[in-house]
């Protein structure tokens, strides 16, 4: 299952009536970020997502992990730390639910491993099964890191390979490797906290996770957010295993049309780069990694602490493109 597309999304939330000024909402939809801040007292903000999506993974479990995963990375996106969350479930009511037991068995173990409690959700009687969580998490409002504080100077750092979507596919027509499907596994069942509570503590200045959009889509929001250009280099970008061949056989969500669409033409590609590497940094990904921008020496530190980060670019002043791929 593909969210909608991002330039349709944008479109419809365009023509919803203004609501009310309040000078508490810190980030709110119209911001285009990973999660919702609204400030409760001048030292504490709620950090509000919400996140489901249909099956990515055979093991029953190991979707629920995931599932959990993805939404806990958008509050670690905005520096905060999770703290509740609600179960969303849709579900055949005729089929076995030794499964859901398991589905929901593999996210509560997520929440709970990240001190995260699950106080309750919602179900319903769906033919497709979809899962995910609303998260609540809490925040200082001085310490919010958006997608909109990017400077020029800046490197960025990748916490993931990318290429889930292009795998997720492959093994729903069964041609993913054991091995491909186990490193995926692993990247999708990885928290985001640690590399958050890292670029809190070495001052980043932006971040975002790079999960539907692809990495170029997150990059054109905060490339379009904090008003800079952001350079990709694109054989920095880490995969994961087989991803370019699966995608030469044609393993693209729709997500890959919707993303190209989304950019238009405020993301320049440099020709040398091949069709299935641009499709690779287009792809849709399910708890994908943090793009994170700081100054380059904390850039690099970081890297040194974090097992799977990568120096993937660098921010630019603002010029005719959002994004260059190089």
């Amino acid at each position: 299952m593909a969210k909608l597309a991002p330039r349709d999304l944008a479109q419809v939330l365009g023509t919803l009536p203004q609501q009310p000024n309040n000078g508490d909402v810190l980030v709110g939809y119209d911001m285009a970020d990973d999660a919702g801040v609204f400030r409760l007292r001048d030292d504490v903000a709620l950090v509000q997502t919400i996140d489901f999506f249909t099956p990515v993974a055979d093991d029953p479990e190991i979707y629920g992990r995931v599932a959990a995963i993805n939404a806990l990375n958008d509050v670690y996106a905005m520096g905060g730390k999770p703290l509740t969350a609600l179960a969303i479930v849709c579900y055949p009511q005729k089929e076995d639910l030794d499964v859901l037991s398991q589905i929901l068995r593999g996210g509560q173990m997520a929440m709970n491993e990240a001190g995260v409690v699950v106080l309750g959700g919602h179900s319903i009687d769906d033919a497709e099964i979809k899962f995910g969580y609303a998260v609540t998490g809490v925040i200082d409002p001085k310490k919010v890191i958006t997608n909109a504080g990017a400077k020029a100077g800046d490197a960025l750092v990748l916490t993931k390979p990318i290429g889930t979507g292009a795998v997720s596919t492959g093994i729903k027509r069964g041609i993913a490797s054991e091995s491909t499907v186990e490193a995926a596994m692993k990247a999708m069942t990885t928290s985001a906290a640690a590399p958050a509570e890292a670029m809190q503590r070495v001052g980043a200045h932006a971040c975002t996770d790079v999960t539907g959009f692809g990495l170029l889509g997150h990059a054109y929001e905060m490339a379009k957010a904090s008003e800079v250009t952001l350079i990709i280099e694109a054989e920095r970008v880490p995969l994961l295993p087989d991803v370019l061949d699966l995608i030469s056989q044609g393993m693209l969500t729709r997500g890959d049309k919707n993303n190209r669409a989304y950019v238009g033409d405020m993301v320049e590609i440099e020709g040398h780069i091949s069709g299935e590497m641009q499709s690779a940094m287009f792809d849709p990904q399910t708890a994908g990694g943090l793009l994170i921008s700081l100054e380059r020496g904390k850039a690099e530190e970081l890297v040194e602490e974090l097992e799977d980060a990568v120096i993937v670019g660098e921010v630019k002043p603002r010029s005719d493109k959002l994004i260059r791929v190089v």
